[in-house]
């Protein structure tokens, strides 16, 4: 498929539409007017088009792209919602987690729990009730195209996201190609290297709660151009908005590149990290409205004696058209929970190693038509996987008789792909897809002094396999528009924990969960406006769902539990839309981005609850931000982002209540990039809202201990020097 695209015309973006906005409904209106009418004012800039797309190879002619243009030019070939996220826009104010390098990107929801991660992040309802301060579930996340997810899950301590060139963002199963097959996608982090970040830099941030974090890098490239390095070093740490919740952290980056020919090279990359947090508590909606800062009880705190990630990625060209990728990864990331504040902490220890190979062949012809190729296989498996639980005295932080020792080494995913990208005519294109799927779960209680009534088996082995196809289509209507539709399935099986517990000595048999999802769209720009829209409903079969069964209380950790649900829905609504708004002669410019993310989650009919909303997510979700750039370097801007009410129980008897909040950030970045600030302010109104809520069986309508407290008004500023 060819996609063309004027010079003059600003990347694509990630921003869209509300209900609480009625003018962004002419912002969606204007989408699809470009849809219809774009053909024509853009006809006579193709002959003069910056970059053409085929297959995977981006050409230039006159104007250079960056690594994030070029992989959002890759990624626009996909029949269905992505987006690329340049790490560069959003250090134009805060960038200290998640929840600010996913901001404005469709059908993701990311929210700060407490501390520095962003404890909540989930694309069309993925792990949409996962308990919080430890792992995320149901998306694949990948640093350099290679996972740090395996089957014990993705431990929240390397979504710091520091020395980031870009994100790429894969909803659902348009994340096929890195053998992503959960209900959510891949978000991939692409490390900075000495090509995209040459030089020295030191950059220092502060701000409210006791937020500072500092930074140092250096990259470049040998004399030769063969060999390029990058190196960082970031120091974090904050008081925390509630009190008595502090963290602090400190992450090491290495990344080496080597060509040894033009047709051979690799690249070496490592991250190190150690963390100390102390988690924050759920307070009722009675003291979120009073004193949003407290906190019922601090009961434990993660400790991390560091995460270790060691990446490797050797790509060998064969020939003009194919070559072979090898990728090889280990992750290591221990993790003491309930450290010093509780009487039950738990020792994790987790060992990743994977393995990815990939063939890739483009300019064959089948059936007389353009053909690509190519043919993946991913394995990653559990080299290390298990967890000692004890008693501890809090008055002098011993730790003493130990309760149990629950062992998930052995476990693994083991994928095999086929794809193939048909061009059936000039702007028509088909992509289909086939996954073999197999998956190794290996859970069982080793020793135990606990007991317990419950009738569930102390361990589970299991060898399941699936299937799971994708079909696509891409017609590109006008060179400015883009119509997609796509079905396939994924199959997101349950990790090693969400089988055991470490509070009650038993191991519950999960299903995976199976979902068949239909998704209709499209992209459409011009030189005023560019944006996305997309449709999609997912038939889930054993949604793997979890509650709080029992809150936590001094010295006490919460106790989660993990099960299949019946038959559920999962559809929605996905928009971005960027707009330039006025340029004058000196190219000072105002633009308006924006993001809509309409999420409907329910039971198709189940014996207990019916056809009940399910609970933890908003509804309704709008980004919206007008920012002003003069071309000598200042820029200023406004934003908001307005979230509905949501139930946070599966009997949809409480809600979280709606909120509005607003922000600013004022700064400069001198010409050349020799230097920049920022000043963002966050939370303007000082409002009291829920950032996010655990999730509770029935709340019988009563205030409970559900909800996590955001930030309230908040000022942070930065200043990174480069020479």
């Amino acid at each position: 498929m060819k996609r063309i695209r004027p010079p003059s015309q600003p990347p694509r973006a990630h921003p869209i539409t509300s209900p609480y906005h009625p003018a962004m409904f002419c912002g969606l209106g204007a989408a699809l007017c470009l849809a219809t009418g774009a053909a024509s004012a853009q006809q006579a800039a193709t002959a003069a088009a910056a970059e053409v797309l085929v297959g995977a190879t981006v050409i230039v002619k006159g104007q250079a792209l960056d690594e994030a243009d070029r992989a959002r030019a890759r990624l626009d070939q996909v029949a269905g919602t992505v987006s690329v996220v340049n790490n560069a826009d959003v250090e134009r104010g805060r960038a200290a987690n998640a929840e600010d390098v996913l901001a404005y990107q469709p059908g993701v929801f990311a929210a700060a729990t407490s501390g520095n991660g962003a404890n909540k992040i989930s694309i069309r309802g993925s792990g949409l009730n996962a308990f919080y301060q430890g792992y995320s579930l149901g998306i694949k996340y990948l640093y350099d195209g290679l996972p740090i997810t395996g089957p014990g899950g993705t431990q929240e301590d390397l979504l710091t996201l520091n020395g980031l060139d870009y994100t790429e963002v894969l909803n659902g199963a348009n994340a096929f190609s890195y053998a992503a097959l959960s209900l959510g996608g891949a978000i991939n982090f692409v490390t900075h290297t000495g090509r995209s970040a040459p030089g020295t830099a030191i950059g220092v941030e502060a701000g409210s709660y006791g937020y500072r974090k500092y930074a140092l890098s250096t990259g470049g490239v040998s004399a030769d151009n063969h060999t390029d390095y990058y190196l960082a070093y970031f120091y974090n740490e904050r008081d925390g908005f509630q009190r008595q919740t502090p963290n602090s952290g400190n992450e090491y980056v290495a990344n080496l590149g080597h060509r040894f020919s033009d047709r051979l090279e690799t690249r070496l990359t490592v991250r190190h990290r150690n963390e100390e947090l102390r988690n924050g508590s759920t307070i009722t909606l009675a003291q979120l409205a009073a004193d949003p800062r407290q906190s019922n009880a601090t009961t434990s705190a993660r400790k991390k004696t560091g995460t270790t990630l060691v990446t490797s990625k050797t790509t060998l060209t064969l020939d003009d058209r194919a070559k072979l990728e090898l990728g090889l990864a280990y992750n290591d990331y221990p993790l003491d929970n309930g450290w010093r504040y509780s009487t039950t902490p738990q020792d994790w220890r987790s060992t990743d190693g994977s393995m990815s190979l990939r063939y890739l062949r483009t300019g064959d012809t089948l059936f007389g038509k353009p053909s690509d190729t190519t043919i993946a296989f991913s394995d990653t498996r559990l080299l290390k996987g298990d967890v000692t639980a004890y008693d501890q005295n809090l008055a002098t932080a011993t730790r003493t008789t130990e309760r149990q020792y629950t062992v998930y080494t052995g476990s693994r995913d083991t994928v095999l792909s086929f794809a193939n990208e048909l061009q059936l005519s000039e702007g028509l294109a088909l992509s289909t897809g086939l996954s073999f799927i197999e998956v190794d779960r290996d859970a069982h209680i080793d020793r135990t002094i606990l007991t317990t009534t419950e009738k569930f088996p102390r361990a589970v082995r299991y060898n399941d396999h699936a299937v799971a196809p994708r079909v696509g289509l891409r017609y590109q209507a006008t060179p400015d528009l883009l119509v997609f539709a796509n079905i396939s399935r994924s199959v997101d099986p349950p990790v090693t924990w969400q089988m055991g517990s470490t509070g009650v000595p038993y191991i519950r048999p999960l299903k995976p969960q199976r979902a068949t999802t239909g998704e209709i769209g499209l992209r459409a720009g011009s030189e005023a406006h560019e944006g996305t829209l997309s449709v999609y409903r997912s038939w889930i079969s054993d949604e793997l769902l979890s509650t709080v069964v029992r809150q936590a209380s001094a010295g006490v950790d919460a106790l989660i539990a993990n099960a299949n649900a019946s038959k559920t829905i999962h559809q929605g609504i996905e928009a971005a839309l960027t707009s330039k708004l006025w340029k004058n002669a000196d190219d000072d410019r105002l633009s308006y981005r924006q993001a809509y993310t309409f999420s409907d989650f329910y039971y198709r009919g189940d014996a207990r609850y019916g056809r009940n909303q399910l609970p933890s997510l908003p509804r309704h979700v709008y980004q919206g931000e007008l920012l002003y750039q003069q071309a000598g370097g200042f820029y200023a801007g406004v934003n908001t982002r307005a979230m509905s009410g949501y139930y946070v129980d599966y009997a949809n008897s409480l809600k979280a209540p709606s909120a509005v909040i607003w922000a600013a950030k004022f700064g400069y970045e001198a010409p050349g990039r020799k230097w920049k600030a920022y000043l963002d302010f966050r939370n303007l109104g000082d409002r009291h809202y829920a950032s996010a809520a655990s999730t509770v069986d029935n709340a019988r309508g009563l205030d409970s201990a559900s909800f996590y407290p955001g930030d309230g008004f908040s000022v942070y500023s930065g200043v990174v020097y480069r020479f």
